[in-house]
């Protein structure tokens, strides 16, 4: 398990334990171009047959840098001698696959309608699982946006590497009062709120004064709620004073998704018959499946 953080993180040490895998050897402060030599080290000292009892997990907090780890993992090896590797820094990959996945699964049975086109606003998304949703929804078509309640020049900095990055075209907004909000929240067809824990980003009123909105996501488990109105247990249901019947999903019910999506990510590195690369797509897709 490789990260640049000072720390692994016990939750994705528990996940690869119960997946199935019986020792998980901690590798920190790792720098992007140590990957190749790690991995060599660790394929080259079994055999052909051997080297499939070895998978790598990338984490730490960076999605950028997890996401050019993965590749220099990838052409760091030499058939025969080659691993699976997954990219799940600070979960951020599969919790927003789940969410994105989750708020899909509503549009399309409530809504009867699918991302594409659609205008979509991510609060907290300079964080990497903000990030990381936005990339998702602007890959499948929406017209997304990251906002930040600090600063535009954070929102903008965050979109721009998105942007370069993965060859999306994120725009950037900063809210400051009451009326920003409702501005910003006029044309919205679909809100994830992953901003900090505790922190409250959307009020009832301010739900309540969008006309177009459908589905609203909130990822935040810690009172107040990150959007006012949304239980941490809601899965599709309707938010309370929404013009348009918007319906909710929860902390809990995104948080169930992405534990069945990661479980079954560290499950297939094993039980897979040819090496896996696993990273925010292959995420998306079995968070997909589990929503169908």
């Amino acid at each position: 398990m490789i990260t640049a953080a000072k720390n692994l993180s016990p939750f994705d040490v528990n996940m690869a334990y119960d997946a199935g895998w019986t020792a998980c050897t901690p590798y920190t402060h790792v720098a992007l171009e140590e990957v190749t030599g790690l991995i060599q080290d660790a394929i080259f000292s079994r055999g052909p047959r051997g080297v499939a009892r070895t998978g790598v997990f990338l984490g730490g907090r960076d999605i950028h840098l997890a996401m050019d780890m993965l590749a220099a993992a990838r052409a760091a090896m030499v058939p025969p001698f080659e691993v699976s590797v997954f990219a799940d820094p600070s979960g951020a990959f599969t919790t927003a696959a789940a969410m994105v996945a989750g708020a899909e699964g509503w549009l399309r049975r409530g809504f009867q309608t699918g991302l594409a086109g659609l205008r979509v606003l991510v609060f907290g998304g300079t964080g990497p699982v903000g990030s990381a949703a936005a990339i998702l929804c602007a890959r499948a078509g929406a017209q997304t946006q990251i906002v930040s309640l600090l600063d535009l020049p954070r929102a903008q900095e965050a979109a721009r590497h998105c942007n370069e990055h993965c060859g999306v075209a994120l725009s950037a907004a900063y809210v400051g009062t009451d009326e920003e909000i409702l501005a910003l929240m006029e044309d919205a067809d679909l809100v994830f709120n992953a901003a900090a824990a505790g922190v409250q980003v959307l009020r009832a009123h301010q739900v309540g004064r969008s006309p177009r909105l459908k589905v609203a996501c909130d990822v935040n488990a810690v009172p107040p709620a990150g959007i006012e109105g949304i239980g941490v247990m809601d899965n599709g249901a309707p938010l309370p004073g929404a013009a348009g019947g918007a319906l909710g999903l929860g902390a809990l019910a995104v948080g169930n998704i992405k534990y069945r999506v990661q479980q079954g990510l560290l499950r297939q590195m094993h039980e897979a018959g040819s090496p896996q690369y696993l990273g925010l797509d292959a995420a998306f897709e079995i968070a997909r499946r589990h929503v169908e």
